[in-house]
Parts: C-alpha cells; structure tokens; sequence
C-alpha cells in the first residue's frame, strides 16, 4: 500500500479544483427519449471548449444507434454539470491533512465490486484512475469498464468534499463580515464528517496503514454474477428508476 508523507507542510486553502493530480470532472448521466435510454458516467476536462461536448454527444448518438434528439438532452445533461462545476471555480476551499472513508458499490456488466478505504483529501498528487487500475490488477478484474466506473465514484465522492469544502468557506466568510468569529471548517457531508486528522491518528511520520484488527472491514468483495441475475437486476433497477 501507498504510505503518504506528512513531513511537508500543505497550504492551508486553495483556489477550488478537485482534490486529485487531474482536474477532472464526474459527469454521469441517465437520458430517456421515446422510451429509450442511454445511461454512462465517465469524467471530463473543465478546461475543454463546449464545441468538444456537443462532437461527443453526436459521436455517441451515431456510435450506439441513438435518434438525433438524444443530442440536445445528453448537451443539457453533461453542461448543466460543468456549468455547476465552474460556479465553484476561483472560490476558496479548506486543504487539511485528513482522511476520509470511500466507499465502492458499484456493478459493471457482470462484476459485483464492494470496498471501502482511507482517502487523503489534502493530497492534490492522488490519482483515482491509477488507484482503480491496481485495484483492478490486484482482485483479477479483467473487464476493462471496472476500472472507470470506480474511478468515477471516486471522483464523485472527492466531488462533495471540495464543493462541500467551498459552500463552508462562504459562510465563514460571511459569518466574519458581521463581526463574529468564524466557525472552523466543517461539512454537511457524510464522508467529511467521518473523517480524520493524519496527524492525530497516526502521528508526524505515519502512512495510511490499515489497523490489522480493522482489515475485516476494510476486505473488498468481488462476485460475478450471471446474465439471469443481471437481467433480474437492471429489470427492478428500471423500475425504481421510474418510480423515483
């Protein structure tokens, strides 16, 4: 396992952008038109120009057989999700030393993936996409759509945090200009919430290493399940969709 260094010190806030190497953005997105659907998460660069959005979504319109007026919905779908993205952008967001749980439940075509593990939200080098790749490589996953769908999720859990980090710097902000002291940051999220200081659970010179009487819970779970089952499964999850 990765240990990670605490001995440099890290800038108390930064300018907002996701808490990886890459700024990239999750975008997942579920659009119906005359009763057929196209469902895909996957990430996107915020710095690309709208043009790249609507080549894709005419590209994935004629690549999978969709009608054309699934374009203008997969535009709304995925710039409606940038556009929130960017309001964020050039606001502060709080950097600590702490870790957060992550959680992956998630099946991709015939593969049941279930984990959780420590994430350090204060280090901007991390890489969700080659965490998924030996996550992959380490539990013989060979499905090449596994590791992107994990790395997605990840994302979209570090998503919260920052957007959650940004909305809490707003109001301390706001809290200061009537006068009063401001509150230290916290977050409404349930990652954030749950998470803890490196330097107080592990010391000045620790890594991110499992407790051994924690690693039961901390054990991913991987089931391959068969086209019966999957059939079975995306029949009530269309049903729950539609009754949502």
């Amino acid at each position: 396992m990765k240990t990670v260094s605490l001995g440099a010190a890290r800038p108390s806030s930064v300018k907002f952008r996701m808490p990886t190497r890459d700024n990239l953005v999750p975008i997942r997105v579920d659009v119906e038109v005359d009763g057929q659907r196209y469902r895909d998460a996957f990430t996107w660069n915020p710095c690309d120009p709208d043009s790249e959005i609507i080549s894709f979504a005419k590209r994935t319109a004629k690549d999978l057989k969709l009608p054309a007026n699934f374009v203008p919905q997969m535009l709304h779908s995925i710039q409606g999700q940038l556009a929130e993205f960017r309001s964020y952008e050039g606001e502060e967001m709080q950097i600590r030393e702490k870790i957060v749980p992550l959680k992956i439940d998630l099946r991709i075509n015939n593969t049941v993936i279930r984990d959780q593990f420590l994430w350090d939200i204060g280090n901007l080098d991390s890489d969700p996409e080659e965490f998924a790749r030996t996550l992959c490589d380490d539990l013989n996953i060979t499905d090449p759509e596994v590791g992107p769908a994990i790395a997605v999720s990840i994302r979209e859990q570090l998503y919260e945090i920052a957007s959650q980090s940004v909305s809490a710097m707003r109001e301390a902000a706001r809290v200061s200009k009537k006068g009063r002291r401001a509150p230290e940051f916290a977050s409404n999220s349930k990652a954030m919430n749950n998470s803890l200081d490196l330097f107080k659970y592990f010391g000045s010179k620790g890594s991110v290493v499992r407790k051994r009487k924690e690693w039961y819970l901390y054990e991913p779970v991987v089931d391959v399940v068969t086209n019966e089952e999957v059939g079975v499964t995306d029949a009530t999850e269309e049903i729950n969709s539609r009754n949502a």
